[in-house]
């Protein structure tokens, strides 16, 4: 299974309509989960056009947006989508701690691409595709389940 990882879109400031490139690297998966920072409703809508979304609720969405947490399996991997995560440091024990039944967090909030295993746990960050701060390219992650492989596109 391809899963789509896409995050902190911040709509209609930075994303006016579902940019290209961001359709393209999702041509053909068959899950998009979005860590947040949505802003609104039309974002979820055109990336479903696409496949199904799962979306976690970020610090600029509106309460009725998503929740502020969703777990799922996929491929008996066990997944967690939340938005912010803290600090980096101490990042992989937090989360271990917070999510103890979890195999894969899914957060966003930095902008920052992140993709860290410590101890038979991950979390990924796909950074933003449309507000990239101080990184060179907006990006968004492509997951391969069961097996793990990740993919970083950039799509700026």
């Amino acid at each position: 299974m391809r899963i789509g990882l896409v995050s902190d879109t911040h709509a209609p400031r930075f994303w006016q309509a579902l940019p290209p490139r961001v359709a393209a690297a999702f041509d053909g998966v068959d899950l998009i989960l979005h860590a947040g920072d949505v802003c609104t409703p039309e974002v979820l809508e055109q990336l479903a056009t696409l496949a199904p979304v799962r979306c976690a609720r970020g610090n600029n969405d509106p309460p009725e947006i998503a929740p502020a947490l969703v777990e799922l399996t996929v491929e008996q991997t066990r997944l967690v989508v939340v938005h912010e995560t803290g600090p980096s440091t101490g990042r992989m024990a937090r989360l271990r701690r917070r999510h103890p039944d979890t195999d894969l967090v899914v957060f966003g909030h930095s902008h920052i691409p992140w993709d860290e295993t410590a101890d038979g746990f991950r979390a990924l960050n796909p950074g933003s595709p449309t507000d990239r701060r101080r990184q060179a390219h907006g990006t968004v992650m492509l997951l391969d389940l069961p097996s793990g492989e990740v993919q970083l596109v950039e799509v700026t």
